[in-house]
């Protein structure tokens, strides 16, 4: 590396690294004010632990605000460059705009391809442990406290109901089930269910039907198709899952195309994030680097923040389309990153006056 890409580089990430940090500590703030979670996780773990879950929980939602946060600091930057001087020498000693964006693009991507692999991983296990479901959010769809799965495998379909769960899915408690291809069986009652093998063993059922008085039955076996990690991944989030327990999950295969999908989505915008803070170094610097007579910057500085937040508000939009099967996964993660950085190399080349 050349003293002027140490220059551009030192200039970037200082500015970039404050914006992180103030964006961090407004988060952190916000995520404080949550009494009801700090005080139940002092409760149980201790003062310590409530004041860690805080910091991870901040760091998720700042690892989501990167693309923007990357943007304004890269802004900062380039304008820092500009108020000195340092970048109007560079240009016009005829050093390409491509060779002074060099230097900050190999770093951010390295250093985000870190976060997205480390960063994004121990806040994850963190606040899977750490983590409470406030009262009445266990779930949108069901009532609080209740565990249902729609399970099926050849001519077996059916819907569990559950009240408990041990940590992984593969043993639920209190367990209903209601078969939905027209057996006679009505519904199946056991105290507990297990998988094993492709199955669901109950030790103990009670069966149940409109047309004979119940029986007990034991060892009674339910075939299905989920493995022990889709059930996980079922009950709980891909956001609560980590990029290497995705990896694993999908290299085993997951029969459920709704699963499969959110996984694969995850799992694609964490490699994807690289790109993305590519896309928005490019737009910072496609709106401040350019000649100017004036030293007015702020529609230029205007203009690329909103930017910023119309690929923000896109990126998330795409994720949540990519997660439900409405859009290709790799599409909905690559797909706003790659738009981003054309919008970035595309006005360069217009305020380059074509020259590349």
């Amino acid at each position: 590396m050349t003293r002027i890409d140490w220059i551009v580089l030192n200039r970037l990430g200082s500015r970039i690294g404050v914006t992180v940090l103030i964006f961090y500590g407004i988060i952190m703030l916000a995520e404080s004010l949550d009494t009801w979670r700090f005080n139940f996780v002092a409760d149980n773990y201790g003062l310590p632990m409530a004041g860690l879950m805080v910091a991870m929980s901040a760091v998720r939602w700042t690892i989501k605000t990167l693309p923007v946060t990357v943007l304004m600091g890269a802004i900062l930057g380039f304008l820092d460059l500009k108020a000195r001087h340092e970048l109007t020498v560079i240009q016009s000693s005829g050093i390409s705009i491509w060779r002074v964006v060099r230097a900050p693009t190999i770093a951010l991507a390295v250093i985000s391809l870190g976060i997205a692999l480390g960063a994004e991983t121990v806040s994850t296990i963190v606040n899977r442990g750490l983590y409470p479901t406030p009262p009445g959010q266990a779930s949108m769809q069901t009532p609080s406290g209740e565990i249902w799965l729609e399970q099926e495998s050849g001519e077996f379909h059916y819907v569990m109901m559950a009240t408990g769960m041990q940590p992984g899915g593969a043993l639920l408690g209190n367990v209903t089930i209601f078969r939905l291809n027209g057996a006679d069986k009505d519904r199946i009652e056991a105290p507990e269910a297990q998988l094993q093998d492709g199955a669901w063993l109950l030790p103990s059922a009670t069966i149940r039907t409109a047309h004979e008085p119940a029986r007990t039955v034991y060892n009674y076996r339910l075939p299905t198709t989920s493995s022990a990690g889709e059930i996980s991944l079922k009950l709980a989030s891909t956001e609560d899952m980590t990029f290497f327990e995705l990896a694993g999950l999908l290299s085993v295969g997951v029969a459920d195309p709704l699963i499969r999908n959110a996984a694969t989505m995850r799992l694609i915008k964490l490699l994807a994030l690289p790109l993305v803070l590519t896309g928005s170094l490019f737009i910072a610097f496609a709106f401040t680097a350019g000649y100017r007579r004036s030293s007015n910057y702020g529609p230029a500085v205007l203009y690329g923040i909103v930017l910023g937040f119309v690929v923000f508000v896109i990126t998330e939009m795409a994720d949540r389309a990519g997660s439900t099967g409405v859009l290709d996964p790799t599409f909905a993660a690559v797909g706003p990153a790659f738009v981003a950085i054309v919008i970035g190399v595309t006005v360069l080349l217009h305020k380059e006056d074509g020259r590349a």
